[in-house]
């Protein structure tokens, strides 16, 4: 990644706080088997980052939030650890893949991407961390996969790739009128992926209503 000016560090740190802010006001359990798993959608906008600046932003942000939520939410190194991991391997994948190819097509195969690695990540991870952090065995751990930690992440990583689809180009729109972001450069086009992110969303949240007996 090229060396930021002060307006990208601008955008970046205004971004951080933004998903710093959605973290601590926005978070719940998405599935009743791990409810010690809960959303936030600050990986909206930490991926939104990293497709205007590149998966080392995202990282960047990725890390400043791990360490700001110890701070105002509490927490170890583990939370810091796992929040990183979570997060870098759904935005930094994601932005990764769109930086190569900055087309609609692009922005869907990252989002896709991004939701399998962090799958993945957090399920091999969880199954080494949460027998240590909460004391139980790891048999335990396996016996909750499929119905928690996998169906979890899944959604997850859905909601917060759908709501991307749905946000991406009125963010950067936002942006470029307060002379935040540049105007060059191609962006995939916004109306059809507004389409899929919709759809995307109200599908995740109708399954997550349904896990939680609410329809």
């Amino acid at each position: 990644m090229k060396n930021m000016n002060v307006k990208e560090m601008t955008t970046l740190g205004i971004l951080s706080a933004l998903a710093m802010i959605l973290s601590l006001l926005a978070f719940f359990p998405l599935v009743p088997a791990v409810p010690w798993l809960t959303y936030d959608p600050k990986d909206i906008v930490i991926v939104i980052g990293g497709f205007i600046y590149g998966p080392f932003a995202a990282f960047l942000m990725s890390s400043i939030c791990a360490v700001l939520e110890i701070v105002f939410k509490g927490g170890t190194i583990i939370d810091v650890m796992m929040n990183i991991i979570s997060t870098c391997a759904f935005a930094c994948v994601a932005s990764t893949i769109y930086k190569k190819n900055r087309s609609k097509k692009g922005a869907i195969i990252g989002l896709v991407s991004g939701i399998v690695v962090m799958t993945v990540c957090m399920t091999i991870w969880n199954y080494i961390i949460t027998p240590i952090y909460y004391n139980m065995p790891r048999e335990a751990v396996v016996s909750m996969w499929l119905p928690g930690i996998v169906l979890f992440n899944i959604l997850k990583a859905s909601l917060n790739a759908g709501i991307t689809l749905l946000l991406y180009k009125s963010v950067v729109t936002i942006l470029r009128k307060t002379h935040l972001v540049e105007g060059q450069g191609q962006h995939a086009k916004s109306s059809g992926l507004i389409i899929i992110g919709l759809f995307i969303t109200i599908s995740i949240i109708c399954v997550v209503l349904a896990i939680q007996g609410l329809i």
